[in-house]
């Protein structure tokens, strides 16, 4: 039992100075009443650029990049919920997934070396 503990009281220590505070760039849109955010990888290289309500719900177009900046995800949202297409890149595929409200509503997988939608 001792030994359950010791490996839990690590294993929260270990997580809690793991996770450290992401930087970030926030910017209020008086045209749009919007909150523009942009978060960056511990290289500096972006890494999501978004927007939210004042309320802190997710709103419009939000776009993810990896390490070395390559996009890895594009879509919108509305008050919070996935809408409409979604594209997940990859070096070999880009899926587009179409969302009605936060919920799947089609799928489509593109091979991008091929260019053949599968």
């Amino acid at each position: 039992m001792k030994k359950f503990i010791l490996c839990f009281a690590f294993l929260i220590t270990v997580v809690s100075f793991a996770q450290k505070e992401q930087k970030r760039d926030l910017k209020f849109n008086r045209d749009n009443n919007l909150i523009e955010v942009t978060y960056y990888h511990d290289n500096g290289v972006v890494s999501q650029t978004g927007f939210y309500t004042t309320d802190g719900k997710l709103q419009g177009e939000w776009l993810s990049f990896n390490a070395e900046g390559k996009k890895t995800v594009s879509g919108n949202y509305d008050n919070g919920k996935k809408v409409g297409k979604w594209f997940y890149y990859t070096n070999e595929t880009v899926k587009e997934v179409d969302y009605n409200e936060n919920v799947i509503a089609g799928l489509k997988e593109t091979d991008v070396k091929n260019d053949k939608g599968l």
